[in-house]
């Protein structure tokens, strides 16, 4: 399966942000991706008051999403915000395409470093996997990549692959944890990472987390196939499906869980 993550900077206005999905859609699918990725916040960059813009999954910004998709062939992964209870966001994953339409609502909220993601946005509860062309793929975003069982879960239900779409925070440190915890995800589930996050923007509005850029696409044995820098890119690359299945075989934490000792 070809993919492009696209590592791209949103501002704060969602239609200039859309022009920039169908721009790089576009180039995806000029390459032949069947899946493009495109980071957390891409409706609009953290740092925005985020109520303000929210809107449904069948409002007019998903629906510019929807087209894009049609147009370039493609399935689409973009992150938005769909509005809550009490004033709140839901950070959600839009997946829309040819023989799909899905979402995820992030479940791990970012509240540390500083930051308090729940202050504005309410968590979700529930996994999503996906499939495109006989694959099953995962959805993640940015904070999940610390919790391990996310990622097992995934893999449970049969994804060969997870995207994992990010706008990490920068900070002393922050890169080197980025990079350990793609690995660290890929290969305690034995799949697929496909981690695109937001370009580094240079400045970033107070400590919004606005993107680090270096976004990976790590192997299920743990180790890095493609990367990218800092600045706005697009990676483009072919999952060996297969390979999931070999790795299995030979790396087998997932036969050997112990659940019971844990319950």
């Amino acid at each position: 399966m070809r993919i492009a993550l696209s590592q791209l900077t949103t501002g704060p206005d969602p239609g200039k942000n859309l022009r920039l999905i169908e721009e790089w859609a576009q180039r995806a699918a000029d390459a032949g991706a069947r899946v493009v990725v495109f980071p957390e916040a891409s409706m609009a960059c953290f740092g925005t008051p985020l109520a303000a813009l929210a809107e449904p999954l069948h409002g007019p910004w998903a629906d510019g999403v929807r087209e894009i998709a049609r147009a370039t062939g493609t399935v689409i992964v973009a992150g938005m915000f769909t509005p809550a209870d009490g004033g709140k966001v839901t950070n959600t994953l839009l997946a829309t395409g040819p023989g799909v339409e899905t979402s995820y609502d992030k479940i791990h909220l970012y509240d540390a470093f500083g930051y308090r993601e729940s202050d504005t946005v309410a968590a979700g509860s529930r996994t999503t996997v996906m499939d495109v062309d006989g694959v099953r793929l995962g959805l993640a975003t940015c904070y999940d990549v610390r919790f391990p069982e996310l990622f097992r879960a995934h893999a449970d239900a049969g994804a060969a692959a997870t995207l994992l779409a990010a706008s990490w925070g920068a900070g002393p440190g922050k890169l080197d944890q980025w990079e350990l915890l793609v690995r660290a995800r890929a290969l305690d589930a034995t799949l697929w990472l496909a981690a695109v996050d937001q370009a580094d923007p240079g400045t970033a509005p107070g400590d919004a987390p606005t993107g680090i850029g270096y976004s990976r696409i790590v192997g299920p044995d743990g180790t890095v196939r493609h990367a990218l820098d800092a600045e706005p890119d697009l990676l483009v690359a072919d999952l060996d499906i297969d390979e999931v299945t070999t790795v299995r075989k030979k790396t087998s934490v997932l036969a050997n869980r112990r659940p019971e000792v844990w319950q």
